[in-house]
């Protein structure tokens, strides 16, 4: 799968033909503003793979909210968890991107 064969320093954002910089390093970074690159994009995304670390915690409802009112479901997962998420919905040929903190605990 792509994402396995890469490396990525800091976090990311995975659009269907592009990988960014993502200037978000922490959950508290996640703001409204964070989001806009992912639901101004074209093609309009449909679904927003969250990875937000080394856990899946739950997301701000009003931030969820935002998202839903651009069209775009939320799954918030581990960063790597979120990352075969991200694969699998690519190879199924879904409007999907993926916002990627790092982990702090690499995996072997």
């Amino acid at each position: 799968s792509p994402l396995m064969e890469s490396e990525f320093f800091g976090s990311v954002a995975l659009l269907p033909r592009a990988i960014l910089q993502w200037k978000v390093s922490c959950r508290e970074e996640l703001t409204s503003e964070a989001f806009s690159l992912f639901h101004l994009h074209e093609p309009r995304i449909e679904i927003l793979v969250l990875g937000l670390g080394d856990r899946s915690d739950r997301l701000d409802p009003d931030i969820h909210n935002y998202l839903r009112s651009k069209g775009i479901a939320v799954e918030v997962q581990s960063t790597q968890h979120a990352c075969a998420t991200f694969n699998f919905l690519m190879e199924e040929g879904r409007a999907a991107a993926a916002g990627l903190i790092p982990p702090t605990v690499l995996p072997d």
